[in-house]
């Protein structure tokens, strides 16, 4: 049985999760680039979105349809809604996992108009028959609609208006070839470095009007796990803290203080992030150790772990998943300032190689 679960752990983790919250939504709204001009950082990206778009308006004809993949809070939402502001037609926001049936589907694209976006999020999680008739709406911009069932049945084609489908991915992997092939256009967003989200932090400083100094952003940044909208979180709860506990204006060890106060370290750590080092570190001497068994330790949830913590300590490279386990790494020791213990032989642990292979139960 698996001790009961901290929920002051929670704040911190809930500051550092990629996940967009409804407080998110609102804020994020002000927040977002209104063209590819705004829009920092993802520059090979950028580049090529552009040239897809301005040739397409050149041509007078629709973009080819357009993918973007990538972890949550790069900025694929905010690009589906540039596509649209820079082809200056309408964006119809729907999720895969909204589209349970063709009919759903089938609604929404004869509602559309030529020019219009469609952005599909999470559309790896489209059910298949609705992936199906998506198929045809893609190529050749109609759809078939049965009527009847059983050996009556009829389909009547719908002829639909030209439009550019965006879909949006956390799991490239997670899609079907078919639907992947139907793609004009595929994008990998990555990680941001530390000094486009201070861009983004100063930016974002100047829409909120917080006072916030260049090298306060980028200790924010810094913090942020490469990511913009936990960069934006972060320092909307750093100018709460500089207007209870300082004179409103973000320094340096204003924004020290404060990270301190939510427990986000200097390499964007939260207090989960480091329960989990210790229990691998201090219970397991540095595993390896199967997922399940260490989320036990921590009193958390294995998807918890597998989702928000791991993806960020494995690319710190603090953590190396193994065919046997999860294993610490020698920075992940150093990190928390601990010694490394010898396996029993007078030799130190073994380095164990990076390896993305399943985990052991």
């Amino acid at each position: 049985m698996s001790e009961p679960r901290d929920e002051s752990a929670d704040t911190s983790a809930q500051e550092l999760s990629a996940t967009l919250t409804p407080f998110d939504t609102d804020v994020e709204g002000a927040l977002r680039p209104q063209n590819l001009a705004e829009f920092i950082g993802q520059e090979t990206v950028r580049e090529q979105l552009d040239l897809v778009l301005t040739a397409a308006t050149r041509r007078g004809v629709v973009p080819d349809h357009l993918l973007f993949s990538g972890p949550p809070g790069l900025g694929k939402t905010s690009l589906a809604m540039i596509v649209a502001a820079e082809l200056g037609g309408s964006l119809r926001i729907t999720s895969g996992p909204a589209l349970e049936r063709p009919g759903d589907l089938a609604a929404m694209l004869s509602n559309l108009i030529e020019g219009d976006v469609l952005f599909i999020d999470e559309i790896h999680r489209i059910a298949r028959p609705a992936e199906e008739m998506l198929y045809l709406a893609m190529e050749d911009f109609r759809i078939d609609i049965m009527v009847g069932k059983g050996p009556g049945a009829t389909s009547i084609p719908l002829e639909i208006a030209p439009f550019t489908l965006v879909g949006a991915t956390t799991r490239s992997g997670a899609l079907t070839g078919p639907l992947r092939d139907r793609f004009g256009f595929t994008a990998h967003m990555d990680f941001y470095s530390d000094q486009d989200l201070a861009r983004i932090v100063t930016r974002a400083a100047d829409i909120l009007a917080i006072p916030v100094e260049p090298d306060a952003a980028l200790e924010v940044a810094s913090r942020s796990r490469g990511t913009p909208r936990i960069a934006n979180r972060l320092l909307r709860r750093v100018r709460d803290f500089a207007e209870v506990r300082a004179d409103g204006k973000i320094t340096v060890p204003v924004a020290q203080a404060a990270l301190a106060v939510y427990e986000v370290d200097e390499l964007g750590l939260d207090r989960l992030d480091r329960a989990v080092l210790r229990a691998l570190l201090v219970q397991h001497e540095g595993g390896p150790v199967g997922l399940s068994t260490l989320a036990v330790a921590v009193g958390e949830e294995s998807t918890t772990l597998e989702e928000v913590c791991e993806p960020f300590l494995v690319r710190a490279g603090l953590l190396a998943r193994t065919p046997r386990g999860r294993v610490a790494t020698a920075a992940a020791w150093e990190h928390m300032g601990l010694s490394r213990p010898d396996r029993g032989n007078g030799q130190p642990m073994l380095q164990v190689e990076l390896d993305g292979g399943p985990d052991s139960p």
